[in-house]
């Protein structure tokens, strides 16, 4: 599976992202996606969201600066939630970016 994503519209200002970890919840698997500029902008979807929805390209798409970080990153950086909206990630066992 590949790892890097390209958001079709703006995450939080931002568009690319790693796939971090894949996790087994019930009868769904989800996974934790982390932006490529900024740790700290990181969502989980589902992977019906990640492959069937058309919000989501395979690798990262070349494009201008402008678009794959937008105005909307600046704000949200600056915003007074920025604080409180941090959740730490930890990756799991068998996740590519597990070092240890």
């Amino acid at each position: 599976m590949k790892i890097c994503w390209t958001s079709n519209k703006s995450i939080k200002g931002l568009r690319h992202f790693v796939l971090v970890n894949e996790i087994n919840e019930e009868d769904q698997i989800n996974f934790l996606m982390v932006s490529v500029i900024d740790v700290e902008v990181s969502l989980k979807i589902s992977s019906q969201e990640l492959f069937n929805s058309g919000n989501w390209n395979e690798g990262w798409l070349n494009m201008p600066k402008s678009e794959s970080i937008t105005k909307d990153y600046l704000d949200y950086k600056l915003s007074k939630n920025f604080k409180k909206s941090f959740n730490k990630i930890f990756v799991n066992k068998n996740s590519l970016f597990n070092i240890s």
